[in-house]
């Protein structure tokens, strides 16, 4: 950061050029476990979030704080009770612990981190109970990105019925993409995306048996839909889904916030 600082100061780079630079810079060791991007956030608008799946609990505490008393905020996935466990022995008096068992997830803050509403909507829909871990997952992601989050779970084709007075909620709530897990023959994301004009991101679970198990039949169907403004991402990946409509709908708030300014400026 300081030789970047320096080339500034003697003008041989822009303020534009040194603000690139340093968004790429922030790169900080945890003892020898892990190196992690404290700037990963304010590069990318996405919140830090530790995979805590194949860690020892302890390395992912030493990280989940590390990174707690540098941004204030850290985001913990697929954390199991063993994880939980050593986290809450760990945590320091300044930090509050919020934890989802159903998601796996755990947020822990320091007591005096808020997180700035956006004006992004998103909506997340599921087609089974079964599938809500999954969908939690997503919720948690979004709303630390600052969205307004609308559910509708087990709604799925089994009862197709059930899914329009939601669905019909989230477009009068003018939502900026459509979250859908489903698994078995994956068959709601791509029913949803016929109906509605805001961008669907399909997530696939790995709740199937047979021919299609472990999601591959939901994801195959995904992959192969046949309405256009469907994205998919990988089996059981709810925080993927999460981050990319936080995406979508902080930047169109953004835009949104953008073209208010200029109307009132006129």
């Amino acid at each position: 950061m300081k030789k970047i600082l320096e080339r500034l100061v003697k003008g041989e780079i822009s303020i534009e050029e040194t603000e690139k630079l340093l968004k790429l810079s922030f790169i900080e060791k945890v003892g020898n476990i892990a190196k992690v991007d404290v700037g990963r956030e304010f590069r990318k608008g996405i919140p830090e979030i530790i995979l805590a799946f194949g860690k020892a609990p302890k390395d992912v505490a030493k990280i989940a704080l590390h990174m707690m008393k540098k941004r204030g905020r850290v985001i913990i996935s697929r954390a199991d009770d063993k994880c939980i466990r050593v986290l809450k022995k760990m945590a320091i008096s300044d930090a509050n612990l919020f934890i989802n068992k159903r998601a796996g997830m755990i947020v822990i803050k320091r007591k005096d981190f808020k997180i700035e509403k956006t004006g992004g909507k998103i909506g997340i829909i599921t087609a089974g109970t079964a599938d809500i871990p999954i969908a939690e997952e997503a919720k948690i992601i979004a709303e630390e990105m600052g969205c307004d989050v609308f559910t509708a779970y087990d709604v799925g084709v089994a009862g197709i019925h059930r899914l329009f007075h939601p669905l019909k909620i989230m477009l009068k709530e003018d939502v900026d993409a459509i979250i859908v897990i489903a698994g078995m023959e994956g068959a709601l994301p791509t029913l949803v995306a016929s109906l509605v004009d805001v961008p669907v991101i399909g997530v696939p679970t790995s709740l199937s048996f047979g021919f299609g198990e472990r999601g591959t039949s939901a994801l195959m169907a995904m992959l192969q839909a046949c309405p256009l403004g469907l994205s998919v991402v990988n089996i059981d990946n709810g925080v993927a889904a999460g981050a990319f409509a936080s995406l979508i709908a902080n930047r169109v708030a953004i835009k949104g916030n953008k073209n208010i300014f200029k109307s009132n400026v006129k």
